[in-house]
């Protein structure tokens, strides 16, 4: 077992993998900036199989950033519909529109240039500045510190500030000096297919003979992460308002999940409420007039996961009365029944939507 100090000799044994098992996908073997920031943005907490045909989609009605830069967020909002994580789409929608404004259009061309558009990370600035121009910057993403902690067997957490720099200094520090490129894509698909957080397949890996936590028997200890904040709960309840051919839905707004999305009308709870508690709640009262005729039913019930909040979704159908007024100076916008699926929504309502 050697030591995995030749820096050279790492990168040319990780290249000489990648060269035979590299995976076939829609956005290698291109320079295209834009093509590669594009992909790096929707693989952001998605996993290959489901960004694959966002991939291919988003490139076919947005093919340049000036075509991004002049939709409307809307329609970004609806192509991204199912990704999750929406503030990478507005962000995606805003960086195009800096491109356009100080750029003259043309995708920037250096690591800070890069780095300084809205939503792109280090991460994200090092894979395209390194992919598309060659420049030697490590792009370090999960897949990377992984690899790197059981490489070098680093124990410091990889979620502290202190855990996160070490890191990214190694991989700068054995970053291929003529292929930086080759070598981050090459890292990102190790961490992907042999160093793989559970039952990694270290026999098929090529620095089995010099990885430390191998070595140690240390590979299902690695990396370490300091426990993440606590979870939320929050109680979500919907009501699919039908007024004859209309329906009536709201769009978020403020600095909450699911910004400028669209959705039913919302009351939420400080904890779980059957319908008697929730007839007393003032969001209810003030949705609903207490003489205004009408017939409710509850037609689903979803648990819907993020990142730190768990979300308990009742959903309502309402049907009111036509003889009553419209609900329109409520907050809410009235639309025919039809048209639901051209806006944009949370997967958590587009799973209601699906269903009904």
């Amino acid at each position: 077992m050697k030591n995995p100090d030749n820096n050279l000799s790492i990168s040319t044994l990780l290249l000489r993998w990648y060269d035979v098992h590299k995976r076939d996908l829609p956005w290698r073997g291109t320079h295209d900036p834009y093509a590669i920031w594009i992909s790096e943005i929707i693989l952001q907490q998605t996993r290959i199989q489901q960004g694959w045909d966002y991939f291919v989609r988003f490139m076919r009605r947005f093919p340049d950033v000036v075509s991004l830069a002049q939709a409307h967020e809307d329609d970004v909002l609806k192509l991204w519909q199912g990704l999750g994580y929406y503030s990478r789409a507005r962000n995606l929608h805003a960086a195009a529109q800096q491109v356009v404004d100080r750029f003259g259009g043309q995708f920037p061309r250096t690591y800070s240039d890069i780095l300084s558009l809205k939503g792109i990370g280090e991460y994200t600035a090092a894979a395209i500045a390194s992919i598309a121009y060659n420049e030697p910057y490590a792009a370090v993403d999960g897949n990377v510190f992984r690899v790197l902690s059981r490489l070098f067997d680093i124990d410091t957490p990889i979620n502290t500030p202190v855990g996160k720099k070490q890191i990214t200094a190694v991989a700068q520090s054995i970053l291929h000096p003529r292929f930086p490129g080759l070598h981050n894509q090459a890292m990102m698909d190790l961490g992907a297919m042999v160093c793989t957080p559970a039952q990694p397949e270290c026999v098929e890996c090529p620095f089995q003979e010099i990885c430390l936590a191998l070595a140690r028997n240390k590979v299902a200890d690695l990396p370490v992460k300091n426990r993440l904040k606590t979870v939320r709960n929050r109680y979500f309840h919907y009501f699919h308002i039908r007024y004859g051919d209309k329906v009536y839905i709201r769009k978020r707004i403020g600095r909450d999940i699911w910004k400028n999305l669209y959705e039913f009308p919302l009351v939420e709870t400080d904890a779980p409420a059957d319908f008697a508690a929730l007839q007393d709640s003032d969001g209810f009262k003030q949705l609903f007039s207490p003489v205004m005729q009408m017939t409710i039913r509850h037609t689903m019930h979803l648990k819907h996961v993020l990142s730190h909040q768990v979300i308990y979704a009742d959903f309502y159908q309402v049907d009111i009365d036509p003889a009553e007024q419209s609900l329109q100076g409520r907050g809410l916008i009235e639309i025919p029944g039809y048209r639901l699926g051209e806006y944009a929504v949370s997967r958590l309502v587009h799973k209601y939507i699906e269903t009904i």
